[in-house]
This record gives structure tokens, C-alpha cells and sequence, in this order.
């Protein structure tokens, strides 16, 4: 995420990523800065209050001296982090980023979204920034304000403007916010997201507008013109079912039950799981195989299905209309 920002010119702070603790402690010298920051690189939020395996506290980690990268790295790799964002079990951490320490004088959050009540985009912001702002909007969702943006249109210089002072910029501070935010949703764009979350979004103790820490998620209907970025997706930390199915074109995601289910059509799908869920059956899964489904996805469909251990039946439910 901080590479596709720096590209598209929102300041981020100096980073490098490393999969093991001699490259991450060479990095953590190669960047001559006053203060390091070592973050677990993992698909969940929530990390600074994280646990490893290992028996170290936290995937986020401070320090003056390079010389400590190595020995937190090696408590990192390798091990599972438990935060609130993880299933219980953990998530297996294979990379860390070693990056430029800067001094947070405020933290604030802002997330740009596609959101079906405004049939587009939505910037979603709050004043309460920082770790705990799962926490926060749920006990204060007052502090969370929403500005819709006209998709045809795109931010104006008004709605930046009104943004950056609702998150409490001042000064010449509102206009570096507000070129902050301007750059944000060109990157929301040209990447085809639906989701750029940033948090926190802060400001320094020298005023200077930073991107500290962000995630970022793809609408895979755009694969096709975002090729480089999908090319780099991680799939170590998905579901092996989900990442077999989708090379096959099928819309899969894994559940904890015991009836599988093969539908098409994805309100047919979860009719179907509701069904199951109501005569005291459990899904194990969602799966559309889509009105286009041929013989081949169909047969792979199956195969997927009878790989789940859990799988004691398949429930197939299909909608000949749209089959061909």
C-alpha cells in the first residue's frame, strides 16, 4: 500500500520490506534514520495490540538502534499474530517493513469506500484516529462523519476542504490535508479500489501531513487492467480453497460447516446457505459457479468441494434459466 501511495504522490515515510532478520536489520541501517518502525506484514488491521506465537507482545515495534530489527524480525517470521482482526488461530507472518520512525503530534482516520447507499464512493472519516478505532466507532459513532463523493465529478476542492477541517487541520495544515486527500482518491481510482483505508492519517510535530499506515482493497472485476497489481498478490495468508477456486473463475469462500453447496447465481447461493442454516445444517461454504458454468468448472467445483475434510454432503441447487 505504501508503494502504490508513493507513486501517486501521498507522503508516506521512508520503507523497505524484508522476509527474514538479516535483510530486515541491514534495511533498518541502510535507511540512516533517527528512529525505525518494524511492522508485521500481514492482511489484518489491529497489529500494535497483536501477540506472536513466539510470546512476543505486538507486531509493531520502535527503536532508536538497527541493531534490534534482527531479533524482533526473528520473533515475527515465521510466527502467527493474534489480533481483533485475525481468526482466533492466528495469522503466519512472513514479512516485516522496516520503516522511517516519524513523531505523531495527532492521529485521525480516513477511509475512502464504495458504498451501495450512495451507489458510489464515500469518504468516511473521524477526528479518533489510531489503533483503537474499531473501539472508538463503536462507542462514539457521532465522532465518524461521511462525505459522499458524485462519481462523475469526482472530490471537489470544497469537499477536501471541509474534510480536512472536520479532522481538526488548521492553518496551513488544511491545505496539505486537503492535497492529501485529493491524491487519495486519484489512487482510489486509478487502482480500481474499493477500499483505501488510512490510519493513521496525522499530522507531525512539524506540521508536515503524513500516510502513516494504510490497507487497500481491489475490485476483482478490474483484474484484467490492473494486471502488476494483482500479479503481486500474496496468497499465503488465504484460504487455499479460495485461491483454487478463483483460478478456475468460481466465487468461493470457506466456511466451518459440514453441507457444501453448489449454486449459481450469488442471491441463490445465499438462499440456499440461509435454507441450511434454518433446518439446523451448516454451510460449509459459498459457492457460485456463475451463469456462465461450463462442464470444466462444474468438475472442478466438485473437486474443491470433496477436498474440505468437513464436507459430509453437497448440496447442489442449480437455476437452469441462466445455464446454458
Amino acid at each position: 500500500s505504501k508503494e502504490l501511495m508513493q507513486n501517486h504522490n501521498v507522503r508516506v515515510q521512508k520503507f523497505r520490506v524484508a522476509d527474514n532478520a538479516k535483510d530486515a536489520e541491514k534495511f533498518a541501517k541502510e535507511l540512516e534514520v533517527p528512529e525505525i518502525v518494524l511492522k508485521a506484514q500481514i492482511h489484518a488491521g489491529g497489529r500494535g495490540k497483536g501477540t506472536f506465537s513466539s510470546g512476543l507482545k505486538s507486531g509493531v515495534h520502535l527503536t532508536k538502534n538497527p541493531k534490534d530489527i534482527g531479533p524482533l524480525t526473528a520473533k515475527m517470521i515465521g510466527y502467527t499474530l493474534v489480533t481483533k482482526q485475525t481468526p482466533a488461530s492466528g495469522v503466519l507472518v512472513n514479512k516485516v517493513m522496516v520503516a522511517e520512525a516519524l513523531d505523531i503530534a495527532r492521529e485521525t482516520y480516513l477511509a475512502i469506500l464504495m458504498d451501495r447507499q450512495y451507489n458510489g464512493p464515500v469518504i468516511v472519516a473521524s477526528q479518533e484516529g489510531g489503533v483503537d478505532i474499531e473501539e472508538g466507532a463503536e462507542k462514539h459513532p457521532e465522532k465518524i462523519f461521511k462525505e459522499p463523493i458524485d462519481i462523475v465529478k469526482g472530490i471537489t476542492k470544497e469537499q477536501s476542504k471541509k474534510i480536512a477541517q472536520s479532522l481538526g487541520f488548521t492553518g496551513d495544515k488544511i491545505a496539505a490535508a486537503q492535497k492529501q486527500i485529493e491524491n487519495l482518491y486519484k489512487l482510489f481510482l486509478a487502482v480500481d479500489a474499493t477500499q483505501v483505508e488510512v490510519n493513521p492519517f496525522g499530522e507531525t510535530p512539524q506540521g508536515e501531513v503524513v500516510c502513516f499506515d494504510a490497507k487497500i482493497n481491489f475490485d476483482d472485476n478490474a483484474q484484467f487492467r490492473q494486471q502488476q497489481i494483482f500479479a503481486g498478490r500474496d496468497t499465503a495468508e488465504e484460504d487455499p480453497r479460495e485461491v483454487e477456486a478463483s483460478k478456475h473463475n468460481l466465487n468461493y469462500i470457506g466456511m466451518d460447516g459440514n453441507i457444501a453447496c453448489l449454486v449459481n447465481g450469488a442471491g441463490l447461493a445465499m438462499a440456499t446457505m440461509d435454507i441450511i442454516q434454518l433446518r439446523g445444517g451448516k454451510p460449509a461454504n459459498f459457492l457460485d459457479c456463475g451463469g456462465g458454468a461450463n462442464e470444466e468448472m462444474v468438475r472442478n467445483a466438485f473437486q474443491i468441494l470433496s477436498a474440505d475434510p468437513r464436507v459430509e454432503a453437497i448440496l447442489v441447487n442449480i437455476f437452469g434459466g441462466i445455464v446454458n
